[in-house]
């Protein structure tokens, strides 16, 4: 079995609610030690997807773009490390010590982690936000090794293979 298989699943989102459905979806089957890359454009959707995906979580609160703080934890029904590397250098990054929330007990939401390729787990879920439109999205969920694939065929099962 190769744990490095990507499995993809395109997802075409018409509003805010179409994103938290898939937001939820993921939420539903996360577990611990999860880690998961969003990518995309400003004003893409990445902090609108992290609040959904962390309400579905059972986050209770706000949840903002970390995008001075770097990481901002938050208590759910696992806990959830929160991202923004947009601001820091692979170096810098890699001196935070990312590893340690990678293979901790929670989720782990990477914002831009593009930014960061190198030090993302080799096995992670890789999700690409794309404008279409005003309040359209194109977004591309991307499983990396057969965990994460498991995510990806579920989506596939629920919504077919492009929504």
């Amino acid at each position: 079995m190769d744990n490095n298989k990507q499995t993809v699943f395109t997802y075409r989102s018409f509003s805010l609610q179409d994103t938290e459905a898939l937001a939820a979806a993921i939420a539903a089957v996360s577990s611990e030690g999860m880690v998961i890359g969003l990518d995309g454009d400003l004003g893409a959707g990445k902090t609108a997807f992290s609040q959904c995906y962390a309400r579905h979580l059972g986050v209770e609160g706000i949840v903002n773009s970390p995008t001075f703080t770097i990481i901002k934890e938050y208590e759910g029904r696992l806990p959830l490390y929160h991202m923004d590397v947009y601001r820091i250098s692979l170096q810098e990054a890699d001196e935070l010590g990312l590893e340690e929330y990678f293979y901790g007990d929670g989720v782990s939401l990477v914002e831009w982690s593009r930014i960061i390729k190198d030090l993302m787990p080799p096995r992670h879920l890789h999700i690409e936000l794309k404008t279409a439109g005003p309040d359209e999205r194109e977004i591309t969920v991307t499983g990396i090794g057969e965990s994460y694939g498991e995510v990806c065929r579920m989506l596939i099962q629920k919504w077919g293979k492009e929504t």
